[in-house]
């Protein structure tokens, strides 16, 4: 004989329509667009910053753990940044976990902003990213996988687009020393982050790290490439001193000039 399980209660409607206000409220929050708060890239990107409803790709420029720990810390510094709000959770999806919990609350994104989530294969990974996506309650979603083909990054970027929810696609393994960012991609916007050799300083040490990004594709505008020091504790980025004073120079020479 049979035994009927009592059903789960449907939520009201009460209930339903201040959970849609608290996610419209948060979708407000995180705004159309994150800035870099830096002219040398935000007026460069067609949107002026990363799309927070769209696929962003990165890639680092080789191998090297040097540029796969740069990548992965730009990553983070993004994540931190539309993390900015007290109740903003995202999630990191990954095949095999060997994320360093110290170095990403360095750049700002503390353990109580992410919520991780791990997949035997790619596949599993990226239908948990696009599940997340389209649920539209996390601030972003991070997911490394070894590759995506258009198909894929098509679904995430509708998902994106669909739950207004900021895409993050870490294409963290090469191939024979191939640029993961040379297949076709569904992206708005696709990076390559290196390390570069950082400023000496005055006294004994190692001064703050210096990354060369280059974005290789975005929708609507060029590509271009920068030296920038690495991201601080709130997971932004800053043009190195000496360029940064270039600029002013020119802008105060250009001012006397006119």
């Amino acid at each position: 004989m049979s035994t009927l399980q009592p059903s789960t209660p449907r939520p009201s409607a009460e209930l339903l329509a201040a959970l849609r206000v608290d996610l419209a409220i948060a979708r407000a929050h995180r705004g159309p667009v994150l800035s870099f708060g830096l002219p040398a890239i935000d007026e460069r990107l067609s949107d002026h910053g990363l799309d927070a409803g769209g696929l962003h790709e990165i890639a680092a420029a080789s191998e090297q753990l040097t540029d796969d720990a740069a990548a992965t810390l730009f990553l983070a510094g993004i994540a931190a940044r539309f993390c900015d709000q007290p109740d903003f959770t995202m999630l990191w999806a990954v095949t095999a976990f060997d994320l360093y919990a110290p170095g990403l609350e360095q750049v700002g994104l503390g353990p109580e902003k992410v919520l991780y989530g791990q997949g035997r294969k790619d596949a599993e990974v990226l239908a948990m990213a696009e599940d997340a996506l389209r649920d539209g309650s996390l601030a972003c979603v991070i997911a490394e996988v070894k590759a995506a083909d258009m198909t894929a990054t098509r679904r995430l970027q509708l998902a994106a687009a669909d739950g207004q929810t900021p895409m993050l696609l870490y294409r963290r393994h090469r191939s024979r020393g191939r640029c993961p960012l040379s297949t076709p991609s569904a992206a708005m916007t696709r990076w390559r982050i290196g390390s570069a050799a950082s400023e000496r300083t005055p006294w004994q040490g190692v001064g703050r790290p210096r990354w060369q990004i280059d974005l290789v594709r975005q929708r609507n505008g060029n590509p271009f490439s920068l030296e920038l020091e690495a991201c601080d504790a709130t997971g932004r980025l800053a043009l190195p001193a000496a360029v940064a004073d270039r600029a002013v120079a020119q802008e105060r020479a250009t001012s006397k000039a006119a």
